[in-house]
């Protein structure tokens, strides 16, 4: 315990290309953010799928023969399949999937999609997961913490967290980042503090999560 104490924070690293996703590996490393930007034509299918205003929450649980294997996202968002760029933003999804299993040598991934007008987990909290993709292909993106910005004892206390969010410290549509959960073998006790953000009165978020399930 007293050796525990003295290990540095954990950090967060953010970088302009996709290799920086690979520091989340490392030992002492919570957070890393791949700075994308997104292309033209995947930006202009989120944006015209959030304009509809239609309902969306899909979930899948994708079985890989390997970490390098081409996911079936045939059906993924299969009711927008007629706007302009839907191939290209399955196509999309797809690539991230495979870079996320190859990474952590994955067999089964856990995808949710989902259009949100309202914040998902409005509190700062930790993920109790291994390892966690999320990227918000429209809209406001997600919100995180670095070490001592709130006591980690007043996570679900609205009274503890700060009044206030840098700018550097929520991510942009298009941005990509792996949040470390507590059970990441020896990241207990130290997983990203985050939360999903409030959009702003009609206005919402085209939101993807990849889990690792095994």
């Amino acid at each position: 315990m007293l050796a525990r104490q003295w290990e540095p924070s954990p950090r967060q690293v953010l970088g302009d290309g996709p290799d920086v996703l690979g520091e989340a590996l490392r030992d002492g490393v919570n957070l890393t953010i791949w700075r994308r930007q997104l292309p033209l034509h995947v930006q202009g299918f989120a944006n015209s799928l959030l304009a509809l205003g239609e309902p969306l929450a899909e979930s899948l649980t994708l079985e890989l023969v390997v970490a390098e294997s081409e996911p079936d996202l045939s059906g993924l968002a299969a009711g927008f399949a007629d706007l302009e760029g839907h191939q290209g933003f399955v196509a999309d999804v797809a690539w991230l999937v495979r870079a996320f299993a190859c990474l952590v040598d994955a067999r089964r991934i856990g995808l949710r999609l989902r259009r949100l007008d309202r914040a998902m987990c409005p509190r700062f909290h930790v993920d109790h997961v291994p390892l966690r993709l999320i990227t918000t292909y429209a809209g406001v993106g997600s919100q995180w913490l670095r070490e001592g910005d709130m006591p980690r004892s007043g996570l679900g206390d609205p009274t503890a967290e700060p009044a206030a969010i840098v700018d550097n410290q929520q991510m942009q549509a298009g941005h990509v980042a792996l949040f470390k959960g507590e059970k990441w073998l020896g990241n207990e006790g130290r997983g990203i503090i985050h939360r999903s953000p409030q959009p702003e009165s009609g206005e919402s978020r085209l939101l993807l999560t990849l889990d690792w399930l095994g």
